[in-house]
């Protein structure tokens, strides 16, 4: 097992992406420029949480949470156009909203662990 397979973090990630990619491969209403956009950030939260795990040093680990975390935000923006053009169910749009909070608490956390690590 890898380390980033251990996290609560990235059991969190994959569960919400399963939810999320499963509406978005399943809605054929949606433009495909932002159904492709939310895909690809989704997806990079869980790619940069195992990246990030994997390198040594404290400020590469940094830089890959940071940058999960900054897809969580592209996330929340897609969410929030789906709702605008009325391309979500609200119920679904507040459960996917939910798990990327959590989410990007718990990668808040991790940053702000590799501050106050050692080398």
């Amino acid at each position: 097992m890898f380390d980033f397979e251990k996290l609560d973090v990235y059991q969190e990630i994959r569960d919400l992406n399963r939810k999320v990619l499963s509406f978005l491969n399943g809605s054929g209403q949606l433009p495909a420029h932002l159904s492709e956009s939310f895909k690809t950030a989704s997806l990079n939260i869980l790619l940069n949480l195992a990246e990030g795990t994997g390198r040594m040093t404290r400020a590469e680990k940094k830089a890959y949470y940071t940058d999960a975390r900054g897809n969580v935000f592209n996330c929340v923006a897609m969410l929030q156009t789906l709702i605008d053009l009325n391309l979500i169910d609200y119920l679904l749009y507040e459960d996917f909203y939910q798990g990327y909070e959590r989410v990007s608490k718990m990668l808040l956390g991790m940053i702000r662990s590799a501050d106050t690590q050692s080398e």
